[in-house]
């Protein structure tokens, strides 16, 4: 991730009074947010120029755009006008494809139209940035192949299984390279928009945008974030069985060779078989069921680190400490202060089920 205050590329380092020119695609179903928010972002950045430097010339100048410049409705049935159609677009510095909800489809003919649009601007050299599953588009030109991309988290696998040649780095907030930019889930847009702020204007004024939208600048990773869905319908029953025999027993000293043998099939050919479903061995599921528990019991217990690693089934806290970090990037104390939430009533709460 490029930080904010960085050197400045070619493509960014405008100066005086010329402002960047932002160029939203807006399509059917796209997160209005998505937009909006990066809109008031940008405003409160001329703002805040204006403020520091007495010079009334905006920062960044920002327009949205539609296939045929007709109006569009968003996912959350707000209706988008946008100022022009893409094929009105003369000179832009940077492309921003929109989340969308649902994710996107790309067999009919409008959304080829939109792809080929995205891949003409990026042969002008215009940098193209998309946000959370508008990455999903940005991957369907073509584009990413062979390149570094995260996305939301929470659509990962089916990213992977839809783009198999795209380098998913899925821990990260943000990605960048060769002009493509790529953001995690939702809000990583807004450290996308200050990392264009200290490019095109100063450090200091990401500091101040960042404090006027309580926004943490510093954030580079979703891992803490990440919530581990692995049961999806892949519909191998005897891995469901196992799955459902990992979530039950995970408190409990556990050999892989027992839950084969629970599920009658040989130790080898279950290990391929779980992989093959759920994408990960079932070792490392095992260890993805106890942490999400942990991460359940500091969010809403007040047990002491050493008691929940006896709840979840470990003998050696220095283990699970190194466990949580490699799966969250915080310490079990770190991601207490941030996520930890007390509940009245009582503190039991059933296992999660992944």
């Amino acid at each position: 991730m490029t930080k904010t205050g960085s050197k400045r590329p070619a493509h960014f380092s405008q100066t005086g009074r010329c402002p960047m020119k932002i160029t939203f695609l807006a399509t059917e179903g796209c997160l209005s947010s998505g937009i909006a928010g990066l809109l008031d972002m940008f405003a409160i950045a001329n703002l805040w120029q204006t403020s520091l430097t007495g010079d009334r010339h905006p920062l960044f100048d920002t327009e949205i755009v539609s296939p045929q410049g007709q109006p569009v409705l968003s996912s959350g049935c707000i209706r988008l006008l946008p100022h022009r159609a893409t094929e009105e677009v003369d000179r832009t510095d940077l492309v921003l494809i929109p989340p969308f909800v649902p994710l996107p489809e790309f067999t009919c003919e409008k959304s080829a139209a939109i792809r080929e649009w995205i891949i003409h601007r990026h042969k002008a050299q215009t940098p193209i940035a998309a946000l959370c599953t508008g990455t999903f588009l940005l991957a369907a030109t073509g584009l990413l192949d062979g390149r570094r991309a995260t996305t939301n988290w929470q659509f990962a696998r089916k990213f992977q299984r839809r783009y198999p040649a795209v380098r998913l780095d899925i821990e990260q907030i943000l990605t960048e390279e060769d002009n493509l930019i790529c953001t995690g889930a939702a809000t990583a847009s807004y450290n996308l928009g200050l990392m264009l702020i200290g490019r095109h204007g100063s450090e200091e004024l990401a500091a101040l945008c960042a404090k006027a939208l309580l926004v943490d600048p510093n954030r580079d990773s979703q891992a803490p974030y990440i919530t581990h869905h692995q049961r999806e319908g892949h519909g191998d029953d005897r891995v469901l069985q196992a799955q459902r025999y990992l979530e039950e027993n995970f408190a409990h000293e556990i050999r892989i060779d027992d839950v084969a043998a629970h599920v009658r099939i040989s130790s080898r050919h279950f290990k391929r078989r779980f992989r093959q479903a759920t994408g990960c061995t079932p070792v490392r599921y095992l260890q993805l069921v106890r942490i999400e528990n942990a991460k359940r019991r500091l969010e809403s217990t007040l047990a002491s680190i050493e008691e929940i690693t006896e709840q979840i089934g470990y003998d050696d806290c220095s283990t699970f400490r190194r466990l949580f970090k490699q799966h969250t990037g915080l310490s079990p104390r770190e991601y207490r202060g941030r996520f930890q939430r007390i509940p009245s009533g009582a503190e039991a709460f059933p296992p999660v089920r992944l």
